[in-house]
């Protein structure tokens, strides 16, 4: 009997999410594709100076696409992408893929060190802990050197961290906005439950931005053998984030801002939000923003175009992997034309309702000869691609409905060989830290998974 009042509390909270989620549809990703060109160059690549030119557009694609084996994806699928979006590509980013709590807290510190002008955070969880409590007394030092400091934080994510460690931030002078109150009555707006702050965001001076799937909490903190003699070690969570700096971070300033400003922040003081940026490196990245009411559902449709249009191989982790049809049946097309794809998965989960939803879809991807991989040692929490070794994402979109259709989401896109390498490397070490799915085991586990799978998808908008 101690399992009813959970489940009545399951019941009743979807009850509650399908009357403030209303009847939102993820678009029909193959009328967008049939609606785009078919080929074109790069409407909008943009570099330090401003928009270049056509002809020097065309002449940095076509050295990309000459660098790696044939792809649709660098012309295809950036036409697809441009037909649904006004974010630019940009030239001349540098990029430092960050594997893991420990590189992404290393480089956030080191950016609020050097910080001169203002600090934009936007997290999904920032945790009253050990981890929390650092941040919270670097951003404090910072606000008090004169650097401002405007923190966004989701309310529903961020429900266990007291008032009391906001209000210190406040008393401190920290400018904080709380993300969709959960008491209707403290919102300035519509009240909607569904609809989350899910991006992880920190941008220093408007120079530098870091990106992905981590919050700020001491889970990111541990590694995933340290432990004491006779001491159970923590689980580890296995994420990633994206440090970028040069043109691109002006594209993650103007997602905080907007947000800022929605969510009617208070003014925001005199800084300089967009000064000029230099060519940093060689990447070319595009920011991959959502917001829930859009026409577009942007993330959605990168991934399933991406994956539509990959010649050679499709690389991907994600932490909560309950995808819609179209994912699933552009997986298994194109594991069917000879594509290598391989999905890294949740094997340790903070929710034993998703892990029963995302497993229900083995079966028909192993069947089309997808690989499918359990991440075995720690909690994967990562949301990332590789495709045909050219094309990378790193954010902090999930696979399922939640994240596709009513949060605020953010991803990088970027366009390059040395980077793809980076991502390819990060994925193989993941898999030897995995367990590879056998259809041939698969298809005799018992019957009360499968019913249990088959059961938890009848609610996926809600997991």
């Amino acid at each position: 009997m101690k399992n009813v009042k959970p489940l009545f509390l399951f019941f009743w909270l979807v009850s509650i999410l399908c009357l403030s989620n209303g009847c939102a549809t993820l678009p029909n990703v193959s009328e967008i594709i049939e609606e785009a060109p078919t080929a074109q160059n790069p409407r909008q690549i943009l570099s330090s100076k401003g928009l270049i030119s056509p002809r020097k557009s065309k002449a940095i694609m076509e050295r990309l696409k000459r660098s790696v084996d044939p792809t649709d994806i660098l012309e295809r699928h950036t036409a697809v992408v441009e037909s649904i979006t006004e974010s630019p590509l940009t030239k001349g980013n540098k990029v430092t893929l960050l594997a893991d709590g420990q590189a992404t807290y290393t480089a956030m510190f080191a950016a609020i060190e050097k910080a001169k002008d203002h600090l934009n955070l936007e997290t999904y969880i920032i945790e009253d802990d050990e981890t929390g409590r650092k941040f919270a007394d670097l951003l404090l030092q910072k606000q008090a050197k004169g650097v401002q400091v405007n923190l966004i934080y989701d309310s529903v994510g961020s429900m266990k961290t007291p008032a009391s460690f906001f209000q210190r931030l406040v008393d401190g002078g920290i400018q904080v906005v709380g993300f969709n109150p959960i008491n209707p009555l403290e919102v300035q707006g519509e009240w909607n439950l569904t609809h989350r702050d899910h991006r992880k965001m920190l941008i220093a001076d408007g120079k530098i931005a870091i990106i992905g799937g981590i919050n700020i909490s001491k889970v990111y903190s541990s590694t995933p053998f340290k432990r004491k003699r006779n001491e159970k070690a923590p689980i580890h969570w296995r994420d990633t984030d994206i440090q970028v700096e040069g043109p691109a971070v002006a594209e993650f300033q103007k997602l905080f801002l907007d947000t800022w400003l929605k969510q009617k922040g208070p003014k925001l003081s005199e800084q300089n939000s967009f000064p000029d940026l230099k060519t940093e490196g060689h990447s070319l990245v595009r920011v991959v923003g959502s917001t829930p009411g859009q026409d577009n559902r942007i993330p959605f449709i990168m991934y399933v175009s991406a994956i539509t249009f990959a010649e050679h191989s499709i690389h991907m982790t994600n932490s909560y992997f309950i995808p819609d049809d179209q994912i699933i049946k552009a997986l298994t097309d194109a594991a069917e034309r000879g594509v290598d794809v391989k999905l890294i998965l949740p094997g340790i989960t903070d929710s034993k309702l998703a892990l029963s939803a995302q497993r229900d879809h083995y079966s028909e991807l192993l069947q089309a000869g997808v690989k499918v991989y359990e991440h075995s040692t720690s909690l994967l929490h990562a949301k990332t691609a590789v495709i045909d070794k050219v094309w990378s994402t790193v954010g902090s979109t999930n696979m399922d409905f939640l994240s596709l259709l009513s949060n605020d989401e953010v991803n990088a896109v970027i366009l390059s060989k040395e980077f793809a390498v980076e991502m390819e490397e990060m994925f193989v070490r993941d898999l030897a830290d995995s367990k590879e799915i056998q259809w041939a085991e698969w298809k005799k586990r018992p019957l009360l998974p499968r019913i249990r799978g088959w059961f938890m998808n009848l609610f996926v908008r809600w997991l």
